[in-house]
């Protein structure tokens, strides 16, 4: 492991976020003016308290990256830019609201919808924190000034001797450094996270003291544009459907129909239709063959057609800058919340990355984030690109 470093930045990290975090007012912050992409949340609203308290020149934006209008179901976008208006007159700051809706629909909404036609499980939510919050948004932070841009992520930042380093959020439940893996040097730079060193029930704690307006929101979950809406209904007013079969990976035998490959993914059991065949145990994804339209599933949870011993990572981002070409010993995650796995990294020298599981893993997905760490510091990450299959 290269966990060498991890406890010292652990605890400088917690010097830095007391400092730069907590209660206590500067007359220097004043002279700092910090741009705060505000949600409609709570955690948002609490990171722009925090600033102000700590007396920031503090501006609260709200980001407007969807043109729901003309989509079935409920449309948020104007309540949270309301909550939004309506917390930052509670603390004090101004407010505005800035479109993103084509940047959003090029670089994140196309990409999302071009790894599905591939029969892939994409991760628009690293895509829009690397282009959108952190690329577009930041951007326009600098334009008006700013000498940091604020979210309400759950991760810390520490800036050292002229580097950035990415660290888990104190609450292991609601890190979100998973989701920031892509960010590189010069977005750190001009980052910070106030609620990153803060439990979750600390965060509504606060909110409620204040009174703000958001205090009980309850949480947003899922993919931001699709939000409460049938996921298979919104894919299918932009992608084709496919029909095909669905095939027993053991016996080549025909199961059923499966809708389209696309609203599959690896390890899926809900939605299959053929429960109750075969030995009585529950059916799973275990392969979608693109080039056949076949979806392959196999019986049992613990099925070794459901299992990989490796993975290759494209479009890898090292925090630091070069990766090193040795081999590097750390921790992974497929998946967001997933307990850190054991891997060996290599680089090849094409640029992908070569991960070996230390135990075989199940359900690796391709399209999702692979993203590294060592102790608390998040190295990076890549895209999930090819998948190692246990050979059976």
């Amino acid at each position: 492991m290269i966990n060498s470093r991890a406890d010292s930045h652990y605890r400088k990290a917690i010097l830095t976020a007391r400092s730069k975090d907590g209660d206590t007012m500067t007359n220097s912050n004043a002279n700092i003016r910090v741009v705060v992409g505000m949600s409609g949340g709570v955690d948002s609203s609490v990171t722009a308290l925090l600033l102000k308290q700590q007396g920031y020149d503090v501006i609260g934006i709200f980001m407007k990256n969807w043109d729901d209008t003309d989509e079935f179901g409920q449309c948020t976008a104007e309540n949270d830019a309301e909550d939004v208006r309506r917390v930052c007159e509670q603390i004090g700051i101004p407010y505005y609201t800035v479109n993103f809706e084509k940047e959003y629909f090029d670089k994140v909404f196309t990409y999302f919808l071009d790894e599905y036609r591939h029969g892939r499980t994409p991760n628009p939510d690293v895509m829009c924190n690397r282009e959108i919050k952190f690329g577009e948004f930041l951007q326009k932070a600098l334009d008006l000034g700013a000498d940091y841009l604020a979210t309400g992520h759950y991760a810390r930042v520490l800036h050292e001797d002229g580097k950035h380093t990415l660290l888990r959020g104190v609450d292991g439940n609601k890190d979100q450094t998973y989701f920031l893996n892509a960010l590189n040097q010069e977005q750190l730079a001009k980052a910070m996270f106030p609620i990153g060193h803060l439990p979750k029930p600390e965060v509504r704690r606060i909110a409620e003291e204040a009174g703000l307006a958001t205090a009980k929101k309850k949480d947003s979950t899922g993919v931001c544009f699709i939000g409460e809406r049938n996921f298979k209904q919104f894919l299918s007013q932009y992608l084709p459907a496919q029909p095909g079969q669905m095939i027993d990976i053991r016996t080549g035998e025909v199961k059923g129909r499966h809708d389209g490959l696309m609203y599959y993914t690896l390890g899926q059991r809900q939605g299959l239709g053929i429960g109750g065949s075969g030995n009585g145990e529950p059916w799973f994804v275990a392969e979608k063959d693109l080039a056949s339209n076949v979806l392959y599933v196999v019986q049992g949870d613990d099925h070794p057609s459901l299992y990989s011993t490796g993975l290759v990572a494209s479009q890898v981002n090292w925090i630091e800058g070069d990766m090193p070409t040795e081999p590097i010993r750390c921790t992974a995650k497929f998946r967001y919340r997933q307990p850190d796995q054991g891997v060996t990294l290599q680089k090849n020298a094409d640029g992908t990355v070569e991960v070996t599981f230390d135990v075989n893993q199940r359900a690796v997905t391709p399209g999702q984030a692979v993203v590294f760490y060592d102790g608390d510091i998040c190295l990076g990450g890549g895209t999930i690109d090819i998948v190692h299959k246990l050979k059976v």
